[in-house]
């Protein structure tokens, strides 16, 4: 029985890859590796020693996990490497020697995640590119935020948290005086909200899960939007409530015991508080909805008739 053209168009794209995408891929990760070592060493080594973006160590073992989810589709991707890969690479080049002269680290790291998307490009093609878009822009996660932005979230983050934890305080009866960022209790425990209590280091962590979730769950888009978007509000709730129960701890208890809390036992307990709010929206949001028969949605009313 001989092969047709169709079997044979068919057995080249989903079938062996052939040993020449397999040499030019490792030849050109081997490439993308040695050229940026440095900019992922500095990656690692921001990740481990600033708290705010610790969570960009877990962005590609994350990334990589999301690739395996989509073996299958993957696997169905026509491989047929394009040459405008390398016209990408060349615009991640040039943006990296603009961060290596004007000493913008930024520039070199978000040039790491452009030249991956050009070795993309290059090896697998625009159907692959198109099928892996989202977790390319996931990774953007993994590099910390330039300075200037930085400042500019920080700052009001920390506003926010101040305020929320002066109201959920007075809420329980605690006389709280403000100046700033700095708070006294009941006239005699003065507490500071520096900017480690913003609350960036959680929100980078609950948009990293949100993110995830997002991907994997069988959902409508607009859903997906929504649950990425409303991590934030999330994770600043979350983090307003960590520093009311650390204020209640300095008011009534040990000072170090509230510092290990703050730092330690609610850190890790926030987390998986935050991936329940999101299950828990996810479900609010299958109940707002229902399927329609021609194909859309129709939305449900207070009294649970679709309209």
């Amino acid at each position: 029985m001989s092969k047709t053209p169709e079997n044979e168009q068919s057995a080249s794209t989903n079938g062996a890859t052939p040993r020449a995408w397999w040499v030019l891929l490792i030849g050109v990760s081997g490439v993308y590796f040695w050229a940026y070592w440095t900019t992922i060493s500095d990656l690692v080594t921001e990740w481990q020693t600033n708290p705010n973006y610790s969570v960009g160590l877990l962005v590609p073992p994350a990334a990589l996990y999301l690739l395996w989810h989509d073996r299958k589709s993957l696997q169905r991707c026509r491989l047929s490497p394009a040459w405008s890969g390398i016209a990408v690479i060349l615009v991640a080049q040039a943006g990296r020697a603009f961060g290596l002269v004007w000493l913008y680290e930024s520039a070199e790291r978000y040039a790491l995640v452009l030249t991956l998307v050009g070795v993309v490009l290059l090896v697998g093609g625009w159907g692959v590119f198109w099928r892996t878009r989202w977790i390319l822009l996931f990774l953007l996660l993994m590099v910390p935020l330039p300075g200037r932005i930085h400042l500019m979230i920080s700052g009001p983050l920390q506003e926010y948290a101040t305020r929320g934890a002066v109201f959920g305080l007075e809420l329980l009866g605690v006389v709280v005086g403000r100046q700033g960022n700095r708070v006294m209790l009941n006239d005699e425990v003065p507490v500071n909200i520096a900017e480690a209590c913003s609350g960036l280091r959680m929100l980078t962590a609950f948009v990293v899960v949100a993110a995830v979730l997002a991907y994997v769950i069988g959902r409508p888009r607009w859903q997906k939007f929504v649950l990425v978007v409303s991590s934030v509000p999330i994770a600043v709730a979350c983090n307003v409530f960590r520093l009311v129960v650390t204020a209640l701890l300095f008011l009534n208890l040990q000072s170090d015991l509230a510092e290990r809390f703050f730092h330690d036992f609610a850190g890790f307990t926030m987390m998986p508080v935050a991936v329940l709010m999101l299950l828990l929206e996810m479900w609010v949001l299958s109940k707002l909805v229902v399927a329609d028969p021609a194909g859309g949605v129709r939305a449900v009313r207070a009294d649970g008739i679709a309209t």
